[in-house]
């Protein structure tokens, strides 16, 4: 018996070591799973449960005019984020919220109330609302600084510059087009939890290398010479009763748009409630019956082909034509006998167009309309282009060829038109109009330049020479149509125009609803400024050498008195030359150009401290700041403070007091 216990109990002995051993390696073999098989798994698990990311856009690239001044930059802003495992009571943190932020309660509420630990509840807020919201300490609510689009100047440029949304995106004009480049490297914000949830730390991870940053933009567009054109328009169409207008200020040497302006405006800092036709470019959308600014492209066909001389005379008929079931007429109810060529544009007649497209003939014509740019877009650095429309030259009757000698039958875009004139100006040369003069790096150094680009030769220079002059005596001459847009002591070409509007519902021309335009160069003998003004529907002067040539006149002395006043000696601005880093004037760098310009912080509000009412007018003005003004004499007090930032509203009250 006591054998058999002995046996016994070392088998009891070795059964409980095997089970121990089994137990070892199946502990062993597990912690072999975990910690080396599943490791990285099951780390990244447990990172995903603790430690949450967020990708956020970075700030996005600069846009600058040609002098370096911000026409377009990013600041930082307030928005509002939410960790809904942290908050116990939904019902009181979405009515606090949803009071503070003017949020409606029930939106709130169910994005607090969803099973997830991130939500947003309101991007890109004011200083006051963020200040509130600091104030309350809800617990599971907190603030995050986002980049927010900002453009100093408000309304200008603003067709062509757009905006972008909440997301960092460009939405519309030279933002949308650009958006890859300027769009930077989005940033990471990392908030760790401990075992019970509580948030430890947030951290926003920036990334400092020279490629993270979006890209800048350096436009062609001189800021000075866009405000001054704007100014114009905008009273030429209040003065006129029109529907809105257009206008373009373009170098016809290299193609740079200098201004190009849409009336009615729109501030891109503040878009809620307009709609898309509010920040259309009509500029380059639109298209349109040119009337008699479309003249000058057939005499200078007519004299390439050398189909007629300026001395030619044609019959005007006294004022009625008849080509098949058609009678043409003069505009105004003008009737001529025998003009000259020279005269034909003077006067501006249709009758004379007509027969000079009937000498060429349609095919020639379509060739040189279609050598002009018509009919196919310009190649234009901006979203939205429109190509007109030309009829196809074989669908063309006589009635057609005439009516298109004139003006009319074709449809063309402001941006065609100025590029056409242009090629008059500059010689005979198609240049490709351009609004970017090349892109930067965050610190302002050159990345890549766009040089001026031939398209092709349209006419000879000889030819463009002698139509150059036949449209200056449109303008110099005592009877000129285009007398309006004279410039004392200074030789301007140009041509007058007066398009009807077409009628869909009559099925005809309106004698009521018209465009009226003007386009011309100065100086003559030397072009260095294109200007086309073109406005919509004017209710008062319906004639575009009493309508718009005194807005090209306005505009042209402007230029000539702030930017040059030796023009006929020296260019405007100089040619951009290919390879030329060099971009701006004054012998400075580009970089150092934009430093220059950007001393002066345009988000802050500035101080007007001992300024008069006049001089604090100048100031605000010139940051598209409007003021609330009380008091007389010097300013004593402002609100918001100097230095803080502007507002969406940009608003500022200021206490005059007289001095003892």
């Amino acid at each position: 018996m006591a054998a058999d216990s002995k046996k016994w109990l070392k088998f009891r002995l070795a059964s409980i070591l095997a089970i121990f051993l089994i137990l070892f390696i199946a502990l062993l073999s597990r912690a072999f799973q975990l910690q080396v098989l599943s490791g990285e798994k099951l780390k990244k698990l447990a990172v995903r449960q603790h430690i949450t990311t967020l990708p956020i856009q970075s700030e996005r690239g600069m846009i600058y005019d040609r002098n370096g001044e911000k026409l377009a930059m990013s600041v930082l802003a307030d928005s509002v984020c939410a960790d809904p495992t942290r908050i116990n009571d939904q019902v009181k943190v979405s009515r606090q919220v949803a009071a503070i932020l003017n949020l409606d309660y029930a939106t709130v509420f169910k994005r607090i109330s969803e099973p997830k630990s991130f939500c947003w509840l309101a991007r890109k807020i004011s200083q006051q609302q963020a200040a509130q919201v600091e104030a309350a300490d809800i617990e599971g609510v907190f603030l995050i600084k986002e980049p927010k689009r900002f453009y100093p100047n408000g309304q200008l440029a603003a067709h062509l510059i757009g905006f972008s949304g909440f997301d960092a995106e460009g939405l519309e004009g030279l933002e949308k087009k650009y958006d890859q480049y300027l769009k930077g490297k989005p940033e990471k914000l990392t908030w760790a939890r401990d075992a019970k949830g509580k948030k430890l730390f947030l951290h926003v991870e920036h990334d400092v290398s020279p490629k993270s940053g979006g890209t800048n933009l350096v436009l062609t567009i001189d800021s000075r010479i866009q405000y001054l054109v704007e100014t114009h328009l905008k009273e030429a169409v209040l003065d006129k009763g029109a529907k809105g207008g257009v206008a373009i200020v373009m170098d016809p040497k290299t193609g740079e748009i200098l201004a190009l302006a849409n009336e009615k405006g729109f501030n891109p800092n503040n878009i809620k409630g307009l709609t898309a036709e509010s920040w259309k470019n009509r500029a380059i959308t639109d298209s349109f019956d040119p009337g008699s600014t479309f003249k000058p492209f057939l005499v200078a066909a007519a004299l390439e082909e050398k189909v007629v001389k300026e001395s030619d005379r044609f019959y005007c008929e006294n004022g009625n034509y008849k080509i098949a079931n058609r009678v043409i007429r003069e505009a105004n109810g003008k009737r001529h006998g025998y003009l000259p060529v020279r005269d034909i544009l003077k006067y501006s007649s249709n009758i004379g167009s007509a027969k000079i497209a009937e000498k060429l003939g349609r095919e020639k014509f379509y060739s040189y309309i279609k050598n002009f740019g018509f009919g196919s877009r310009t190649g234009i650095d901006l979203s939205g282009e429109a190509a007109g429309v030309l009829m196809p030259v074989k669908r063309w009757t006589k009635v057609d060829t005439a009516n298109i000698g004139f003006g009319q039958g074709i449809s063309v875009t402001a941006i065609q038109l100025m590029t056409a004139m242009s090629a008059v100006a500059n010689g005979g040369v198609l240049m490709k109009p351009y609004i970017v003069r090349g892109l930067t790096d965050k610190n302002n150094n050159p990345i890549k330049m766009y040089a001026p680009e031939t398209v092709r030769r349209v006419v000879s220079q000889e030819t463009a020479k002698r139509l150059t002059a036949m449209l200056t005596e449109v303008v110099g001459a005592e009877d000129g149509t285009g007398k309006r847009a004279h410039i004392t002591n200074v030789a301007v070409a140009g041509k007058t125009g007066t398009a009807q509007k077409f009628d869909f519902a009559r099925g005809a021309y309106s004698s009521e609803r018209v465009r009226t335009s003007f386009i011309g160069f100065f100086p003559s003998d030397n072009p260095q400024v294109a200007i086309l003004v073109m406005l919509d529907e004017p209710q008062r002067d319906k004639w575009g050498g009493v309508a718009a040539a005194p807005v090209f006149k306005n505009i042209g002395e402007q230029i000539l008195n702030c930017f040059k006043t030796n023009i006929r000696e020296t260019p405007v601005f100089e040619p951009l030359q290919p390879n030329n880093l060099q971009w701006v004037e004054a012998d400075k760098s580009l970089a150092e150009s934009i430093t220059a310009a950007g001393m002066d912080d345009d988000a802050s509000m500035p101080d007007f401290a001992g300024l008069t009412i006049r001089e604090a007018l100048k100031r605000a003005k010139s940051r598209s700041i409007e003021l609330q003004v009380s008091g007389n004499g010097w300013a004593v007090s402002q609100a918001p403070s100097p230095g803080s930032v502007i507002g969406d509203d940009r608003v500022c009250k200021i206490v005059f007091e007289m001095k003892n």
